[in-house]
């Protein structure tokens, strides 16, 4: 017994090592943007839960979401019931998808992730750069590639409101001396519905809401731990002097 624990302590071990090198790594190779995340903009939760119903919700599920749970976000069941809830029947059930994943792996070679906790997987950060970095890729099957995740099989749902980006390349060397072309950045090729501003205030309003949907008590679990700690210290007033009270014929 004591042998198996000791081989499980020096796993854990490895892996505090290991991970924030990994975690380092993949921090420089890949620079990300802020998310502008704020739980307590109801209006940016809102705006976001209706971009994720109606381009979102189409492919991807939230299958640990209900719609009614959009009630701590302002939104009135009758809302949610009127302008969300396409692929349900009751403000109650969860967010899932129609589409079948036999059928999803098909057209897209592989079956679209749940999104319920998708910002505490990969990040909100990164979520919200990678729905930033689409650009033009006609070797693509969809025809759309991007920076953050390379060959990704998601095409770019939201192009009509950013617009068609493409790619500016500059020449690099490898180990050997020879040239390559890497991606320096992207350009505005095509004009979508919206300016590229209006649209990155679309992708935090969206994916704000992801955050709080993978997490949607946060807000009140940090609430309730400051009024814990306000509690504690009055207390901790209350109960020195209480202390004092009880023991000054000894002290």
């Amino acid at each position: 017994m004591s042998t198996i624990f000791a081989n499980i302590a020096r796993l854990v071990l490895a892996l505090l090592v290991v991970l924030p090198v990994s975690a380092m790594a993949a921090e420089e190779s890949l620079p990300l943007d802020r998310a502008p995340i704020n739980f307590n903009d109801n209006e940016s939760l809102q705006r976001g839960a209706r971009l994720f119903v109606n381009y979102c919700l189409t492919c991807h599920s939230a299958n640990y979401m209900r719609y009614s749970r959009m009630t701590d976000i302002g939104l009135t069941e009758a809302q949610i019931k009127d302008n969300l809830v396409f692929a349900a029947d009751k403000p109650g059930e969860t967010m899932h998808v129609s589409m079948p994943p036999k059928l999803a792996k098909a057209w897209f070679g592989a079956a679209p992730p749940d999104l319920t906790v998708i910002t505490r997987s990969r990040g909100a950060d990164w979520v919200y750069t990678y729905l930033r970095s689409f650009y033009r890729d006609a070797s693509r099957p969809t025809g759309w590639n991007n920076l953050v995740f390379d060959k990704v099989a998601m095409p770019n749902v939201l192009h009509e409101r950013q617009g068609e980006m493409v790619p500016v390349y500059r020449t690099e060397k490898n180990e050997e001396g020879k040239d390559f072309q890497v991606v320096d950045h992207l350009e505005l090729a095509k004009s979508g519905n919206e300016t590229l501003a209006a649209y990155d205030g679309d992708v935090a309003d969206l994916v704000n809401y992801l955050a709080w949907m993978g997490e949607p008590a946060k807000s009140t679990r940090l609430h309730t731990g400051v009024f814990v700690i306000l509690f504690l210290l009055v207390f901790y007033v209350v109960a020195f002097y209480l202390k004092k009270e009880f023991w000054k014929d000894i002290h």
